[in-house]
């Protein structure tokens, strides 16, 4: 079965920024035979307004999904929303039959500017068998493309243990100067993050059960924080209700 495809429609996926992100993601998971990830409908595409009555913004967002051998559920959540929002949230959640890191991808378009935040990011910070191949694998990647990007700021105390020192964090101006980082800068670094979790996907060996049973503990308390502090529920929110929003984060975004 063939995985779901993001159900924008072809004006608003034309129309969305992080369109080529996407559509680069999915190109580079067709070796590892993706299939479907059963996602309910009423999740697949909402439609909605935001902005006065006077003037609404049409918004779209929109899900796709897809699961492989080795990962558990690879997502994307799209939001398009004109110039009030424009966003790609990206997640691969490993198998905890494998020792590897979630692959994370925050690119947000909001009136402010772009935030961009791309991390191969831990199930076990303090456990070296679970880190120290990883790190010492992506550090020259975030390195080298932090330098030409700016520092997005310090990240609060309570969310270090579920982030990498790769952590390549951003905060981009509107027009042309962001733009032309975007291009040079941010999908190069994105495709390099993604080669590189492709990579140690590829190479990953089935672990014990012991070590099973302490992934799936380090996956569950990610997912319970990630689902806690998702900073897209207000927006969601209102877009689209918190009903369907607190469904939505918990039910699909981080399910496990």
């Amino acid at each position: 079965m063939a995985p779901q495809p993001c159900s924008l429609d072809p004006v608003a996926l034309t129309a969305w920024r992080w369109a080529p992100f996407l559509e680069h993601a999915v190109e580079a998971l067709q070796p590892f035979e993706p299939g479907a990830y059963p996602i309910d409908a009423e999740f697949l595409r909402r439609d909605g307004f935001t902005g006065s009555k006077a003037k609404p913004t049409a918004v779209t967002t929109a899900t796709w999904a897809c699961r492989t051998a080795k990962l558990r559920q690879v997502r994307a959540a799209c939001v398009e929303a004109g110039s009030s929002a424009s966003v790609l949230n990206f997640v691969a959640n490993p198998s905890c039959n494998f020792d590897l890191p979630f692959f994370g991808a925050d690119l947000v378009t909001l009136p402010s500017g772009h935030l961009i935040a791309l991390d191969l990011q831990p199930a076990l910070k303090t456990d070296q068998q679970h880190t120290a191949i990883v790190w010492e694998r992506l550090l020259p990647i975030w390195d080298h493309w932090q330098q030409l990007l700016p520092s997005g700021g310090p990240i609060p105390t309570e969310a270090e243990p579920y982030f990498s020192p790769g952590f390549l964090w951003t905060r981009l101006p509107l027009g042309s100067e962001g733009d032309a980082l975007i291009k040079n800068a941010v999908f190069p670094a994105f495709e390099a993050y993604l080669e590189l979790y492709l990579q140690l996907v590829e190479q990953a060996q089935p672990v014990s059960e012991d070590r099973r049973q302490e992934l799936l503990a380090g996956q569950r308390r990610y997912v319970a924080y990630r689902a806690e502090k998702d900073p897209a529920r207000g927006m969601l929110g209102r877009f689209h209700g918190p009903e369907w929003t607190e469904a939505y984060i918990h039910g699909v975004l981080f399910d496990l």
